[in-house]
């Protein structure tokens, strides 16, 4: 694939980031259905989840942009905005919500793929975290699923390395819950996700 992708940074201050918001949704709806997190949401839930991004005047939105089609976007803000679910291994951790700077999601399609975007999406949001200039650390998570999970595709890889690579340590003390369906499951059902930080 030859396109171009350029990218596009917003804050929760700019106009433009509301129009966005249902990029994200529906981002967020096509990329999470795939393994690890197979969610099986709607356009409801996550058009109100997303909104969380007006909320905080200090949010990111970092857009992938393959001409005028959104195909991939990261989200960071800080945990302080967070819900109480979140910011609550850090609490018991002793560590401040406020000097923490919080990843959110990093979704792009899948053509879209091994051509740096997600390298891109990585230094912009810790290039703002920095510019904000009282954060000690940026912080993410991810789903924990079993080695043998059924529905783990052939040839997976995690990546865990990628982490690893942009300094992303992990930190197997902070540990949240959070509560979703999956492709495959009746009901909602309370999955492990852990934190992996880095210092700024």
């Amino acid at each position: 694939m030859s396109e171009d992708i350029t990218l596009q940074i917003l804050t929760g201050a700019a106009p433009a980031l509301a129009a966005r918001l249902g990029d994200l949704a529906r981002l967020r709806l096509e990329i999470f259905r795939q393994y690890p997190y197979l969610y099986a949401g709607n356009l409801a839930s996550e058009t109100t989840y997303v909104r969380t991004y007006l909320q905080c005047p200090e949010s990111l939105l970092v857009l992938a942009l393959c001409g005028d089609a959104v195909v991939g976007m990261a989200t960071a803000l800080p945990l302080a905005f967070e819900t109480e679910a979140v910011k609550a291994p850090f609490i018991a951790a002793g560590i401040d919500p406020a000097r923490v700077f919080y990843c959110g999601e990093s979704v792009l399609q899948p053509a879209y793929r091994r051509r740096g975007v997600y390298r891109q999406f990585m230094a912009a949001r810790e290039n703002y975290a920095r510019s904000l200039g009282r954060f000690d650390r940026i912080s993410m998570c991810a789903v924990v699923r079993p080695p043998d999970h059924p529905r783990r595709p052939a040839g997976y890889v995690s990546l865990d390395a990628v982490w690893d690579h942009f300094g992303y340590l992990p930190r197997p003390d902070l540990v949240a819950s959070f509560e979703w369906q999956d492709l495959d499951e009746p009901a909602p059902t309370v999955k492990s996700m852990v934190f992996r930080e880095k210092m700024l």
